[in-house]
């Protein structure tokens, strides 16, 4: 099977269809009829792509795709929005809460799989030896790896959110409350102290015998990344 392809929407025959249509260009399928189920079907199975439908019961396809661009564990999934609204300024609204393309209703499977094609290989092309590196530290974001001098250092989920996030911003200080948005998500409570419990636990993963700490405690301010 190709790459894999998370179809949300509400309406069966709809849903039926397009996944018929990428299957049959080779596609991996996984399906969720409600936001809800989405969410739980990103987070297990790490999409290559999202089609998401625009009216969907409970929480609309604008407020997932915003859901989903503001984790940083998969706000780089590539998303197209599906929908009956034609009008410019939905489609521009479409645009800025995330999406990648759009696509009105009714369209054929052939237009559905030359967008998903056209989508993917942008994609790809853009994530292409996509790498963080910051003094003796490099994150390769396309395979989830990480090393120090060379050598592997396995991090949990949330360890890696938390090294992305200083690799991508080295020296500059965040918040407990900051880091709590990037990498839990905003309107979730987690106790602030929940922070300082990950911070340790990235500090022993990447900090072996001999090697510097470079995650800093800035009293009453925060954490940041810093070799000095």
């Amino acid at each position: 099977m190709g790459d894999k392809i998370l179809v949300v929407e509400d309406e069966k025959d709809i849903r039926n269809l397009i996944i018929y249509a990428l299957e049959a260009k080779a596609y991996e399928t996984i399906s969720a009829d409600d936001g809800e189920q989405a969410i739980k079907l990103l987070r297990k199975s790490k999409p290559d792509l999202v089609i998401l439908d625009w009216m969907l019961p409970s929480v609309s396809g604008l407020e997932i795709c915003r859901t989903i661009r503001r984790d940083v564990e998969f706000k780089d999934i590539p998303i197209i929005m599906l929908t009956a609204k034609i009008t410019e300024e939905d489609k521009v609204l479409g645009l800025d809460s995330g999406a990648d393309d759009y696509i009105t209703k009714p369209f054929s499977s052939a237009e559905l799989c030359s967008r998903v094609k056209a989508v993917l290989r942008r994609t790809k092309n853009k994530n292409t030896n996509k790498k963080l590196k910051y003094a003796d530290i490099e994150m390769d974001l396309v395979n989830y790896k990480t090393k120090r001098n060379g050598r592997n250092i396995k991090l949990g989920p949330k360890e890696f959110k938390l090294l992305k996030n200083f690799l991508e911003q080295p020296q500059r200080v965040f918040s407990r409350d900051q880091l709590l948005d990037k990498i839990w998500g905003e309107n979730i409570y987690v106790e602030p102290r929940t922070v300082d419990v990950h911070i340790r636990r990235l500090r022993k993963a990447i900090t072996a015998e001999n090697e510097k700490n470079i995650i800093r405690t800035v009293r009453d301010a925060g954490y940041s990344i810093e070799t000095d």
